[in-house]
C-alpha cells in the first residue's frame, strides 16, 4: 500500500533503472521525501499541479527511452484525468525526441487496457498493464509493432491471494466485515515480461513471460 524511501532504494539496488507507481502511489507519507528523484514516475493522469513527474527519458546505449505511467479510471476508485488524451499529448510532446516509448498502464479493467495498447500500436514501443496482481498470457506483437500484455502479474508470495494472507482475505470475503490485509509469508514468486526491441526499428520484435 505504497512505497517507502527504504524499499525504493532496495529495488534500485537490485538493478531498476526506473520505478513506475499507481493507485497507492500516496500510501506512504515517506514518498514526499523522494518523489522527485529522477527514477520514479507517478502516473501522468493525475491532475494537472500534482507534485512527481508522469513521465521521463532515460539515456541507454545511445537510445533516448521515456517511460510513462498511466492510470485507469474503470473501478480504480482514484479521480484521474483521461488517461488515453493525457497519454496523447505527452507523445505529441516527446515522439520526435526520443527514440523508445515503454508506457505501463495500472489500470483494473482488462478492456480498458487492451483498448489503450491498441490506441498506442504504432506509436510506442511497448504498453504492459499493472495492477491485477495476476500475470495474463496474451502477450503479443500488436499490427503496428508495438509490444503488447495485458498485465505483467505480481512478485510476492506464492501461496496468498494477490500478495496478502490467505485466512485474512478469506475472512473479508465470508463475513464482509473489515479484516486489515496481511501480507503473506512463505516461497515468493517473480512475475515479469521481457520485451526485446529493435534497435533500428524500435519496435517490439519478442515479448517473454517470466514467471519464476
Amino acid at each position: 500500500m505504497g512505497i517507502t524511501k527504504k524499499l525504493f532504494d532496495g529495488i534500485i539496488k537490485c538493478g531498476a533503472n526506473a520505478v513506475t507507481m499507481g493507485n497507492h502511489t500516496w500510501g506512504k507519507k515517506d514518498i514526499f521525501t523522494f518523489i522527485d528523484d529522477k527514477r520514479l514516475i507517478r502516473p501522468a493522469n493525475y491532475p494537472e499541479g500534482v507534485c512527481g513527474k508522469g513521465y521521463r527519458i532515460y539515456d541507454c546505449k545511445n537510445k533516448k527511452i521515456a517511460v510513462i505511467n498511466l492510470i485507469g479510471r474503470t473501478d480504480m476508485n482514484v479521480l484521474s484525468e483521461n488517461p488515453f488524451l493525457v497519454c496523447n499529448k505527452i507523445i505529441e510532446k516527446i515522439k520526435d525526441t526520443v527514440d523508445i516509448i515503454i508506457v505501463d498502464f495500472h489500470a483494473e479493467a482488462t478492456a480498458e487496457k487492451i483498448a489503450m495498447g491498441y490506441h498506442l500500436d504504432g506509436r510506442v514501443s511497448a504498453v504492459f498493464g499493472t495492477h491485477t496482481h495476476v500475470q495474463t498470457a496474451d502477450e503479443k506483437i500488436l499490427s503496428k509493432g508495438t509490444g503488447y500484455i495485458t498485465d505483467i502479474g505480481m512478485t510476492g508470495p506464492k501461496e496468498s491471494v494477490i500478495g496478502m494472507d490467505i485466512e485474512a482475505s478469506l475472512k473479508r470475503f465470508t463475513t464482509t466485515l473489515p479484516e486489515k490485509y496481511r501480507v503473506a509469508k512463505g516461497e515468493c514468486i517473480l512475475n515479469g515480461c521481457i520485451f526485446e526491441i529493435d534497435e533500428e526499428t524500435c519496435r517490439t520484435r519478442k515479448i517473454t513471460r517470466v514467471n519464476a
